[in-house]
Parts: structure tokens; C-alpha cells; sequence
């Protein structure tokens, strides 16, 4: 899994230069994990106020190793209080607390150099992005990107209650950006396929829209970049999968839904190609 963690926080074997990794395939079928990364660049060490745990607890850890089994996958290598690939262009940096769940990142304010930097990220990012589906569209005329992420449920501290269940489904499918109409035969089968998978050794909760929505800037981006031929559907994992205050994970339900991760691509691409 993530391993033994080093000083900035990151797994021995990764590069602190990369930003991003890509695979690429003959699939239709795309997972990102775009805030699984750690790394942060050198010059924002010294100014960054918050930790290495405060920073991973709103990270999305094990989320690259969840989509690791697919054909086409990107995952982000850097922190999101470095950039937020998720965001907009013009909150993508995180430079005030309600930006960020209250926290101050900063010590002080980054140079506008800096700040410049992390948006040219942003930038290189999305131009990838253009060019990796525009390649896929090309080929299989229409694709599916599953956007992984994952949320906390214990805010109130390591002993503290627990999100109530009602609020914060174990798997929860964000789809308010899309046509809903249009791609319903893939939403409702990635819903009934991660809901009857055993996951943990047992079956999860899985609701649409309750904790979160979909409105991350790259389902938005999807939708309109692509209205016809793209589906973007983000998957927001309820951190049961690792204690979200440690960052210890329960390598069993990570297989798990790797696992099925895999096998939901299979279903996915047969499911485009009755409907070509």
C-alpha cells in the first residue's frame, strides 16, 4: 500500500518532480485519483503552516491504489494545498481559510511566483486531460471517466461520534453536472454494482447526490468539453477503507474495491458497446 512515509510525506518510491501519473490503453474507460497525492515542491515547505497529518487528513490516500488495476488511470502525485485539480482555475490554491475547511495553510502568503507556478500545474493538467479523452473519443466514440475521491467521517476527532449514516452513505455518487437522462444506464449500473459487491465482508450503503454532488471542476470539465460523448461520474468513498485520523489503512477493503474496480470496468465497456 503507501508504505513507510518519508519526510514530506510521500511513499519512498515516488519522485518528489513528478506531478502526475498516466496509464493509457484500449479501453473506454478512464479512473482518475486526482487528490491522492502527498508531495508538495520545495519552495512551499517553508511556508506551509499545516502538517504532514493535517494535510493527509483532507487528502484522498489509497485512492491511486484503487483504481490501480485499471486501464486508463491518472493519479496525482501532489498535494492539493500545492494545487487542487478539482477546483477552478481561480480557487485551485487555497490561499484563505474558507477555501480550506477553515485551516491556515500558510505561515505566509505564497509569492506570487509561487502561486503561478501551482496554476501552471492546473493548466498543464487539464490540457493533458483534453488530449487523453480526445484520444479515447476518437477511438471508442464515447467514454466514462470514474473521478475517485474519498471523505471523512470522524471531524469531531479520532474518539469523537461518527457522521450520521443518513448523511454520509458509504459510497456516494456525484452526478448533479451531468444529463442524467443520457447516461442513466451508466449510473445506475456502477450504483447496483458497487451495492451488491462485497466489500469488507459486507454490502455497503451507496446513494446518489447525499454528501456530496459531482460539482468538482473536472466532471464539469467533462460535461462540457464533451456534452455528447462524455460521462464523468465523481465516487466519493467514505473513509471506512483506513482510519482517517492515523492514515493507517485496512489493506483488506482496499483490495476489495480495487477489485471491483476492475470488474466494474468490464461491465462499463460491455454496456457501451450494446449501446453503440
Amino acid at each position: 500500500m503507501r508504505g513507510k512515509m518519508t519526510e514530506n510525506g510521500a511513499s519512498p518510491n515516488t519522485s518528489k518532480r513528478q506531478i502526475w501519473s498516466a496509464s493509457f490503453g484500449s479501453s473506454p474507460i478512464i479512473g482518475t485519483a486526482i487528490h491522492d497525492g502527498h508531495l508538495l515542491r520545495d519552495d512551499l515547505l517553508d511556508t506551509m503552516a499545516l502538517s504532514d497529518e493535517e494535510r493527509l487528513y483532507e487528502e484522498d490516500p489509497y485512492t491511486g491504489e484503487m483504481i490501480g488495476g485499471l486501464t486508463n488511470r491518472i493519479i496525482g502525485q501532489r498535494s492539493r494545498f500545492e494545487i487542487d485539480l478539482n477546483r477552478a482555475r481561480d480557487a485551485a490554491v487555497y490561499l484563505t481559510p474558507d477555501q480550506s475547511w477553515g485551516l491556515e495553510v500558510w505561515r505566509t502568503r505564497p509569492s506570487d511566483a509561487a502561486i503561478a507556478a501551482s496554476l501552471a500545474v492546473h493548466d498543464d493538467y487539464y490540457a493533458m486531460l483534453s488530449a487523453f479523452l480526445d484520444r479515447i473519443e476518437r477511438s471508442h466514440g464515447r467514454f466514462i471517466l470514474l473521478d475517485v475521491h474519498s471523505y471523512n467521517h470522524r471531524r469531531q476527532g479520532a474518539d469523537g461520534p461518527v457522521t450520521a449514516q443518513e448523511k454520509a452513505p458509504d459510497i456516494n455518487i456525484g452526478t448533479i453536472s451531468m444529463d442524467r437522462s443520457r447516461w442513466a444506464f451508466a449510473v445506475d449500473a456502477v450504483m447496483e454494482h458497487f451495492a451488491s459487491a462485497e466489500i469488507g465482508g459486507r454490502k455497503l450503503d451507496v446513494r446518489e447526490n447525499i454528501a456530496f454532488q459531482g460539482r468538482g471542476e473536472q466532471t464539469r470539465f467533462v460535461h462540457e468539453t464533451y456534452p455528447d460523448t462524455g460521462c464523468a461520474i465523481a465516487i466519493e468513498f467514505k473513509k471506512i477503507f483506513m482510519d482517517e485520523w492515523t492514515g493507517e489503512p485496512d489493506t483488506r477493503v482496499v483490495a476489495d474495491i480495487r477489485r471491483t474496480m476492475i470488474a466494474l470496468e468490464a461491465l462499463l465497456e460491455q454496456l457501451l458497446r450494446e449501446r453503440q
